[in-house]
């Protein structure tokens, strides 16, 4: 009996065991399968020599400071790594990433064998204008996108080749643009140049050629005027934080594509009554200016910013002339804090308007110079489905979804902004 006995205590002992392990690994199978999707972050692992671990991965090969991973075999990773001077290029390589360095200078050397490039990143340097050796790039025949942005350079640089589609130039001190420096960028779709010390002189004359360029981004230079001879094929334009105080007339009439403008950060103390009376435009902002009288709202607009202007009056009448029931206008947001309105919009904007969904009045100034905020609460429209009309019975009233709160206010209301 006492073998017995001792035989079951130990059967028992290793039920208990294999039972444990089973659960335990069903727990970390459980535990595994949730860290996986929801808290695993993105890990991306650039080895470097100082790793102990060799940078050549491809066998294609590799510059020695670079990372060459066998996913990527015609990239190359030489970004944050303190250089100083840019590698060897290898034949193969089409995508080429330099920024975050310490790199002053471009010279042929380094590219005499990179005829394949396509992409090179170049941006968060210290290269100057005159340490980029003449011709370098115009030598890189498939080159599409440059990035040399975040440098010191001076100049625009050029000759560059016919090929590039996107070139960003932001963030240097950029003041000169020599005579025909940008011609044969018959391909340039994107070209960035915000953050610079353009003059309205700079631009004269220089961009009419670019037939394909859809966004152009001039924001934070020292542009007085509107720069003239743009080209038509223009989607997104970006002028923001110059010194513009007037907009000529028709001057928009040769953009029949243009989607977005931002002219928000400038002296503009009027604009002609249809000067935005573009069929295309989706998006407009014309805040942080001395605005005080209303314009014509296209009727494909969506997004309309106005704050931080000196606006006493919103006159809907003006901003839409009539109501067409056949062809609604889209407007669907309009931003108005920071300006000096009494009163809210006349409720004819939202006959007018029938897709707002909301209209964001935050804080108005006083003529002492207070901020207070109009007794009005801040308009919202949900859009209600066929169905769950005719669930409620087609009364035609607005109900906000359910967990919406009523009655909501500018203080609790957060806006749209980019």
């Amino acid at each position: 009996m006492n073998l017995l006995r001792q035989l079951a205590i130990v059967f028992f002992f290793f039920e208990v065991t294999v039972y444990c392990q089973y659960e335990m690994h069903r727990l970390g199978e459980d535990y595994d399968e949730e860290s996986d999707d929801d808290y695993s972050p993105p890990f991306y692992f650039h080895p470097t020599g100082e790793d102990g671990i060799p940078s050549r991965h491809g066998p294609l090969g590799c510059a020695q400071e670079c990372f060459c991973p066998l996913t990527f075999p015609l990239a190359m990773y030489c970004d944050n790594r303190k250089l100083e001077a840019i590698p060897k290029i290898p034949a193969h390589v089409q995508q080429l990433y330099l920024q975050f360095n310490e790199i002053e200078a471009v010279t042929a050397h380094s590219f005499a064998n990179a005829s394949n490039l396509k992409e090179i990143n170049l941006g968060h340097n210290r290269i100057k204008s005159h340490k980029i050796e003449h011709g370098v790039f115009a030598q890189l025949p498939n080159l599409l996108q440059l990035h040399l942005d975040h440098n010191d350079l001076e100049d625009f640089p050029f000759p560059l080749p016919n090929s590039l589609e996107r070139l960003l130039l932001g963030n240097n001190a950029i003041s000169r643009v020599e005579a025909h420096a940008m011609e044969g960028l018959i391909n340039l779709t994107m070209l960035d140049l915000c953050h610079n010390q353009l003059h309205d002189s700079s631009l004269k004359e220089q961009l009419s050629q670019m037939s394909k360029l859809m966004q152009l981004n001039l924001c934070s230079n020292r542009l007085e005027s509107m720069p003239p001879d743009l080209p038509s094929s223009l989607m997104h334009l970006s002028l923001e934080n110059n010194s513009i105080s007037f907009i000529p007339d028709n001057y928009f009439k040769k953009f029949p594509k243009l989607l977005a403008l931002r002219i928000s950060y400038n002296n503009l103390q009027e604009i002609p009554y249809d000067t935005f009376n573009i069929s295309s435009l989706v998006e407009l902002n014309v805040g942080h200016n001395k605005l005080k009288q209303s314009f014509y709202i296209p009727r494909n607009l969506e997004h309309l910013y106005m704050e931080d202007n000196e606006f006493e009056y919103i006159n809907v009448t003006l901003m839409c002339p009539s109501i067409d029931p056949i062809h609604y206008r889209h407007l669907t947001y309009i931003r108005l804090d920071q300006n000096r309105l009494k009163e809210p919009i006349s409720s004819y904007i939202f006959f007018c308007f029938p897709y707002i969904h909301s209209v964001y009045y935050g804080e108005q100034r006083k003529p002492d110079g207070q901020m207070v905020q109009l007794k009005t609460q801040v308009f919202r429209r949900f859009q209600v489905d066929d169905d769950e009309e005719e669930e409620e019975g087609g009364d035609g009233e607005e109900h906000e979804p359910e967990g919406q709160e009523q009655g909501r206010t500018e203080e609790n209301f957060d806006p749209y902004f980019y």
